[in-house]
Protein backbone atom coordinates (compact mmCIF):
# COMPACT_ATOMS: atom_id res chain seq x y z
CA UNK A 1 0.00 0.00 0.00
CA UNK A 2 1.36 3.42 -0.98
CA UNK A 3 0.64 6.05 1.63
CA UNK A 4 -0.12 9.63 0.63
CA UNK A 5 3.30 10.79 1.86
CA UNK A 6 4.99 8.47 -0.64
CA UNK A 7 2.73 9.48 -3.53
CA UNK A 8 2.37 12.54 -5.79
CA UNK A 9 3.10 15.88 -4.12
CA UNK A 10 3.70 19.43 -5.29
CA UNK A 11 5.53 22.20 -3.44
CA UNK A 12 5.30 25.97 -3.81
CA UNK A 13 8.01 28.39 -2.69
CA UNK A 14 8.82 32.08 -3.01
CA UNK A 15 11.55 34.63 -2.38
CA UNK A 16 10.34 38.11 -1.48
CA UNK A 17 11.26 41.70 -0.71
CA UNK A 18 10.38 41.20 2.97
CA UNK A 19 8.01 39.58 5.45
CA UNK A 20 4.97 41.90 5.29
CA UNK A 21 2.31 40.00 3.34
CA UNK A 22 0.31 43.18 2.78
CA UNK A 23 3.10 45.33 1.35
CA UNK A 24 6.04 43.17 0.25
CA UNK A 25 6.40 41.56 -3.17
CA UNK A 26 7.38 38.26 -4.73
CA UNK A 27 10.71 38.36 -6.59
CA UNK A 28 10.99 34.67 -7.45
CA UNK A 29 8.78 31.61 -7.18
CA UNK A 30 8.91 27.93 -7.97
CA UNK A 31 6.57 24.98 -8.27
CA UNK A 32 8.14 21.55 -7.71
CA UNK A 33 6.39 18.30 -8.62
CA UNK A 34 7.40 14.79 -7.56
CA UNK A 35 5.30 11.70 -8.26
CA UNK A 36 6.82 9.36 -5.68
CA UNK A 37 9.43 9.26 -2.94
CA UNK A 38 12.86 9.42 -4.57
CA UNK A 39 11.40 10.33 -7.95
CA UNK A 40 12.63 13.03 -10.29
CA UNK A 41 11.73 16.62 -9.45
CA UNK A 42 9.97 18.61 -12.16
CA UNK A 43 10.59 22.28 -11.50
CA UNK A 44 9.04 25.45 -12.91
CA UNK A 45 10.68 28.73 -11.93
CA UNK A 46 9.57 32.35 -12.18
CA UNK A 47 11.66 35.51 -11.77
CA UNK A 48 9.87 38.80 -11.14
CA UNK A 49 10.82 42.45 -11.44
CA UNK A 50 8.69 43.59 -8.48
CA UNK A 51 8.38 47.28 -9.30
CA UNK A 52 9.74 48.38 -5.90
CA UNK A 53 13.32 48.47 -4.56
CA UNK A 54 14.61 45.25 -3.04
CA UNK A 55 15.96 45.97 0.46
CA UNK A 56 19.59 45.08 1.09
CA UNK A 57 18.53 42.71 3.86
CA UNK A 58 16.35 40.73 1.46
CA UNK A 59 19.14 40.57 -1.12
CA UNK A 60 21.48 39.18 1.54
CA UNK A 61 19.04 36.31 2.06
CA UNK A 62 18.22 35.33 -1.52
CA UNK A 63 20.98 37.03 -3.52
CA UNK A 64 18.61 38.76 -5.97
CA UNK A 65 19.53 42.38 -6.63
CA UNK A 66 17.50 45.18 -8.16
CA UNK A 67 19.76 45.20 -11.22
CA UNK A 68 19.42 41.44 -11.78
CA UNK A 69 15.65 41.49 -11.38
CA UNK A 70 15.22 44.47 -13.68
CA UNK A 71 17.36 42.79 -16.34
CA UNK A 72 15.98 39.28 -16.11
CA UNK A 73 12.70 39.45 -14.22
CA UNK A 74 9.26 39.63 -15.83
CA UNK A 75 6.43 42.02 -15.10
CA UNK A 76 4.44 40.87 -12.04
CA UNK A 77 0.96 40.72 -13.59
CA UNK A 78 1.46 37.77 -15.99
CA UNK A 79 3.64 35.92 -13.50
CA UNK A 80 1.04 36.11 -10.73
CA UNK A 81 -1.60 34.76 -13.07
CA UNK A 82 0.68 31.89 -14.09
CA UNK A 83 1.39 31.08 -10.45
CA UNK A 84 -2.30 31.06 -9.56
CA UNK A 85 -3.20 28.90 -12.55
CA UNK A 86 -0.36 26.49 -11.75
CA UNK A 87 -1.68 26.01 -8.22
CA UNK A 88 -5.22 25.65 -9.53
CA UNK A 89 -4.03 22.87 -11.86
CA UNK A 90 -2.63 20.95 -8.90
CA UNK A 91 -5.89 21.37 -7.03
CA UNK A 92 -7.83 20.15 -10.07
CA UNK A 93 -5.91 16.86 -10.14
CA UNK A 94 -6.11 16.52 -6.33
CA UNK A 95 -2.36 16.76 -5.84
CA UNK A 96 -1.52 18.10 -2.35
CA UNK A 97 0.62 21.25 -2.34
CA UNK A 98 3.36 21.60 0.26
CA UNK A 99 3.87 25.19 1.43
CA UNK A 100 6.21 25.95 4.30
CA UNK A 101 4.51 28.63 6.43
CA UNK A 102 1.48 28.68 4.15
CA UNK A 103 -0.13 31.81 5.69
CA UNK A 104 2.88 33.76 4.48
CA UNK A 105 3.44 32.34 0.99
CA UNK A 106 -0.18 31.92 -0.05
CA UNK A 107 -1.34 35.21 1.47
CA UNK A 108 1.45 37.09 -0.29
CA UNK A 109 0.43 35.52 -3.60
CA UNK A 110 -3.19 36.45 -2.93
CA UNK A 111 -2.22 40.07 -2.29
CA UNK A 112 -0.10 40.17 -5.43
CA UNK A 113 -3.06 38.89 -7.44
CA UNK A 114 -5.27 41.60 -5.95
CA UNK A 115 -2.61 44.20 -6.67
CA UNK A 116 -1.80 43.21 -10.26
CA UNK A 117 -4.80 41.21 -11.50
CA UNK A 118 -7.71 42.70 -9.50
CA UNK A 119 -8.51 39.15 -8.48
CA UNK A 120 -7.70 36.72 -5.65
CA UNK A 121 -6.27 33.26 -5.19
CA UNK A 122 -9.77 31.96 -4.46
CA UNK A 123 -10.92 33.48 -7.74
CA UNK A 124 -8.43 31.36 -9.67
CA UNK A 125 -9.12 28.20 -7.69
CA UNK A 126 -12.86 28.45 -8.27
CA UNK A 127 -14.63 25.40 -6.88
CA UNK A 128 -11.41 23.36 -6.69
CA UNK A 129 -10.62 22.61 -3.03
CA UNK A 130 -7.22 23.74 -1.85
CA UNK A 131 -5.23 20.96 -0.18
CA UNK A 132 -2.13 22.25 1.60
CA UNK A 133 0.48 20.46 3.70
CA UNK A 134 2.49 22.82 5.89
CA UNK A 135 5.61 21.27 7.49
CA UNK A 136 5.73 23.91 10.19
CA UNK A 137 2.16 23.22 11.33
CA UNK A 138 2.56 19.44 11.06
CA UNK A 139 5.77 19.40 13.09
CA UNK A 140 4.32 21.85 15.62
CA UNK A 141 1.43 19.49 16.29
CA UNK A 142 3.11 16.12 16.00
CA UNK A 143 6.08 17.08 18.17
CA UNK A 144 4.54 19.96 20.06
CA UNK A 145 6.63 19.79 23.24
CA UNK A 146 10.02 19.86 21.53
CA UNK A 147 11.90 23.07 22.20
CA UNK A 148 13.86 24.96 19.58
CA UNK A 149 13.34 26.73 16.29
CA UNK A 150 11.08 25.33 13.59
CA UNK A 151 12.46 27.14 10.55
CA UNK A 152 13.01 25.16 7.34
CA UNK A 153 16.74 24.62 7.91
CA UNK A 154 16.15 23.48 11.48
CA UNK A 155 13.44 21.01 10.49
CA UNK A 156 15.52 19.63 7.62
CA UNK A 157 18.39 18.93 10.01
CA UNK A 158 16.05 17.33 12.55
CA UNK A 159 14.33 15.04 10.03
CA UNK A 160 17.42 14.13 8.04
CA UNK A 161 16.49 16.04 4.88
CA UNK A 162 19.53 17.19 2.93
CA UNK A 163 18.86 20.30 0.80
CA UNK A 164 20.72 20.49 -2.49
CA UNK A 165 23.11 23.11 -1.14
CA UNK A 166 21.62 26.07 -2.98
CA UNK A 167 19.22 28.66 -1.65
CA UNK A 168 16.20 29.87 -3.56
CA UNK A 169 12.53 29.29 -4.14
CA UNK A 170 13.01 25.98 -5.97
CA UNK A 171 15.51 24.56 -3.47
CA UNK A 172 13.35 25.56 -0.52
CA UNK A 173 10.23 24.11 -2.12
CA UNK A 174 11.97 20.81 -2.84
CA UNK A 175 13.30 20.66 0.73
CA UNK A 176 9.81 21.35 2.09
CA UNK A 177 8.39 18.55 -0.02
CA UNK A 178 11.02 16.10 1.22
CA UNK A 179 10.37 17.31 4.75
CA UNK A 180 6.68 16.40 4.51
CA UNK A 181 7.62 12.94 3.28
CA UNK A 182 10.02 12.56 6.24
CA UNK A 183 7.34 13.74 8.66
CA UNK A 184 4.93 11.24 7.17
CA UNK A 185 7.36 8.38 7.65
CA UNK A 186 8.31 9.32 11.20
CA UNK A 187 4.70 9.76 12.32
CA UNK A 188 3.15 7.20 10.00
CA UNK A 189 1.13 5.59 12.80
CA UNK A 190 -0.68 8.91 13.32
CA UNK A 191 -0.88 10.07 9.71
CA UNK A 192 -1.30 7.11 7.38
CA UNK A 193 -5.04 6.76 8.04
CA UNK A 194 -5.67 10.43 7.34
CA UNK A 195 -6.15 11.70 3.79
CA UNK A 196 -4.43 14.93 2.71
CA UNK A 197 -7.86 16.59 2.57
CA UNK A 198 -8.54 15.57 6.17
CA UNK A 199 -5.09 16.82 7.15
CA UNK A 200 -5.81 20.16 5.47
CA UNK A 201 -8.85 20.62 7.71
CA UNK A 202 -6.97 19.49 10.81
CA UNK A 203 -4.03 21.79 10.14
CA UNK A 204 -6.35 24.81 10.25
CA UNK A 205 -7.34 23.75 13.77
CA UNK A 206 -3.77 22.93 14.80
CA UNK A 207 -2.43 26.24 13.50
CA UNK A 208 -5.13 28.17 15.37
CA UNK A 209 -4.21 26.36 18.60
CA UNK A 210 -0.52 27.06 17.99
CA UNK A 211 -1.30 30.74 17.37
CA UNK A 212 -3.25 30.95 20.63
CA UNK A 213 -0.31 29.47 22.52
CA UNK A 214 2.09 31.88 20.84
CA UNK A 215 -0.19 34.82 21.62
CA UNK A 216 -0.20 33.83 25.28
CA UNK A 217 3.59 33.76 25.28
CA UNK A 218 3.72 37.17 23.60
CA UNK A 219 1.42 38.65 26.23
CA UNK A 220 3.35 37.14 29.14
CA UNK A 221 6.65 38.46 27.82
CA UNK A 222 5.28 41.87 26.84
CA UNK A 223 5.98 41.41 23.13
CA UNK A 224 3.79 43.85 21.10
CA UNK A 225 2.96 41.29 18.44
CA UNK A 226 -0.12 39.39 17.33
CA UNK A 227 -0.21 35.73 16.28
CA UNK A 228 -2.69 35.31 13.43
CA UNK A 229 -4.79 32.11 13.76
CA UNK A 230 -5.84 32.01 10.08
CA UNK A 231 -4.50 29.15 7.94
CA UNK A 232 -3.63 28.56 5.11
CA UNK A 233 -4.61 32.05 3.98
CA UNK A 234 -5.07 35.21 6.00
CA UNK A 235 -8.26 37.17 5.30
CA UNK A 236 -7.94 40.42 3.43
CA UNK A 237 -7.60 43.45 5.69
CA UNK A 238 -10.66 45.75 5.68
CA UNK A 239 -10.21 48.87 3.60
CA UNK A 240 -9.36 52.00 5.55
CA UNK A 241 -12.32 54.27 6.13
Amino acid sequence: MIHWFDGPLAAFGTETTGVDVEEDRIVSAALVLQDTTGGRFRVTRWLVSPGIPVPAGATEIHGLTDDHLQRHGRWPAPVMEELARALAEQCAVRRPVVVMDAPFGLTLLDRELRRHRASSLAGYLGDQPLCVLDPRVLDGHLDRYRKGRRALDDLCELYGVEPDGTHGAAADAAASLELVRALGRRFSARLERLSPAELHTLQAQWHAAQARGMQTRFEKSGVPQTADPAWPLRPELPAAA
